[in-house]
């Protein structure tokens, strides 16, 4: 076992490619992270399941989140990547935390609440009440360090902390109580077509949101066309030029230069100068992940191998921590 420190993510296969939203507010600081912490990395299958989807339609997406994870560099070598559906531990640890969850507590979590104060109890499952807790049994299973969240995951990050605290302090030290990694910000992606709103594939156009698996030609055309403001000046303003404050936040993100600096090079310059940098720029870093994603999805076999490892190393530390969690709380141990 290592002595560095942990860290814990899952994405969700929610969708059969991911997003340069998803992809730059997180996905590609993942891999940075393998340096300094001991890391698991997961595709959260278990937690796709609190809505509706085809069988066949959830396979292929869990197997194309895994793949994405390794495209955009997160190494098999050096951190366990796993599907939470293969690691029964998940479940396991959830049921004991569950029973320390007040219902008052989970009632209140966002995702619940949201859904309830819209459509009604009725249109919510048990599955998407007990998705905090399902969470916070991912994360205390590895007694993890470190979570890499953005904001909307704060509160499920503080209920876990709460759950560990409850644990420990009525049974006996056990869980870390792990600690927010804020992911550097590369600023708010907006919609392309849209850019007042949060790029999004449930709130989003199809021209306005640009998947990471997407034809390249088609993704530069989106680039290409996106909206922009009034007038002819490239400056950075989020209220009055919100097309172009976008297209600079992408540019700076994909290149790693200032936004004031680009602000500058495109003084005189047009909007079309812009988005045809912007298309350049991520056509340049989508286009090889693209090709290495698609690679791994058609070699299954592989991906397949390396998933069953990843799942065997998460499982040696998971193993453990649930038999001390049964232990503690009284459950007797199988012969």
């Amino acid at each position: 076992m290592s002595d560095k420190p942990r860290v814990l993510s899952l994405a969700q296969p929610t969708a059969d490619s991911l997003h340069i939203g998803n992809y730059l507010g997180a996905l590609r600081q993942w891999p940075g992270l393998q340096d300094q912490y001991e890391a698991f990395y997961g595709v959260a299958d278990l937690h796709a399941l609190t809505v509706e989807v085809e069988p066949a339609v959830l396979r292929k997406r869990s197997l194309a989140s895994a793949a994405q994870l390794i495209a955009a560099g997160v190494d098999p070598e050096r951190s366990a990547v796993f599907l939470q559906s293969h690691v029964p531990e998940h479940t396991q640890l959830m049921w004991v935390l569950t029973c320390l969850t007040g219902f008052g507590h989970a009632s209140r979590m966002t995702q619940f609440k949201d859904k309830t104060s819209k459509h009604g109890v009725d249109a919510a499952n048990v599955g998407l009440f007990n998705y905090p807790i399902l969470m916070a049994a991912d994360i205390l299973l590895y007694n993890a360090d470190r979570v890499p969240v953005g904001e909307d995951q704060r509160q499920h990050l503080e209920l876990t902390r709460d759950l560990a605290h409850r644990f420990n302090t009525r049974y006996s030290p056990t869980f870390t109580l792990p600690e927010p990694h804020i992911v550097k910000s590369v600023g708010k992606i907006k919609d392309l077509q849209d850019p007042t709103v949060k790029m999004s594939k449930s709130s989003s156009s199809p021209n306005g949101v640009v998947d990471l698996l997407d034809d390249p030609k088609l993704n530069a055309k989106k680039f290409r066309s996106a909206v922009t403001d009034s007038g002819r000046d490239i400056t950075f303003d989020e209220v009055n030029k919100p097309g172009v404050a976008n297209l600079l936040t992408l540019l700076a993100a994909f290149t790693g230069r200032p936004v004031e600096t680009l602000v500058e090079e495109f003084g005189g310059k047009g909007y079309g100068d812009l988005k045809g940098a912007v298309a350049d720029a991520a056509g340049a870093e989508i286009t090889p992940f693209r090709e290495r994603t698609l690679e791994l999805l058609g070699e299954k076999t592989e991906l397949e191998a390396i998933l069953a490892a990843g799942a065997e190393k998460a499982r040696a530390v998971a193993s453990r921590t649930v038999a001390k969690v049964y232990r503690k709380v009284g459950l007797v141990p199988r012969g």
